[in-house]
């Protein structure tokens, strides 16, 4: 499973003209479920983004984690981080899991997530979704978990 996760103090993701999921302060998480994930993938994968320290404390530091700081999630399905282009100018995307099991592993990362912290938002899984968002910092940290 891989994530793209950009430190944000606003975003909102729209389609269709519609806002269908908005946060303030927090995380927006690109995720992209890969062949071989399972549900036990997500949820190291949430264990990681939930504790992992990219916010400043009282000194400055990146010290505080999105649940220190009572911050939102903003949870986006993006096969796309699958992409493979080592070969030619087309990216290939044959590592990403199929759409059924994608968006089965989507909904039950998301589930995990809203049963363990206050505010989680999403995206559309499959939808042309425009993400607006306002990267503070920049902070931008991709993260590789492999699944089982």
């Amino acid at each position: 499973m891989k994530a793209v996760l950009q430190r944000v103090s606003e975003a909102r993701v729209v389609v269709d003209g519609q806002t269908v999921g908005e946060i303030g302060q927090g995380l927006v998480v690109l995720l992209c479920a890969e062949k071989g994930d399972t549900e036990a993938t997500g949820q190291k994968m949430l264990d990681k983004i939930l504790k992992l320290r990219v916010f400043y404390d009282d000194a400055g530091k990146m010290n505080r984690s999105v649940t220190d700081v009572q911050g939102g999630l903003l949870i986006v399905s993006q096969f796309t981080l699958a992409a493979d282009t080592s070969s030619g100018t087309r990216p290939s995307f044959t590592s990403a899991a199929p759409a059924d099991e994608g968006r089965r592993l989507y909904d039950a990362f998301v589930a995990q997530a809203k049963s363990r912290h206050a505010l989680v938002q999403t995206g559309i899984f499959g939808a042309d979704m425009k993400v607006h968002l306002v990267n503070d910092g920049p902070v931008t940290i991709p993260i590789t978990i492999i699944g089982e």
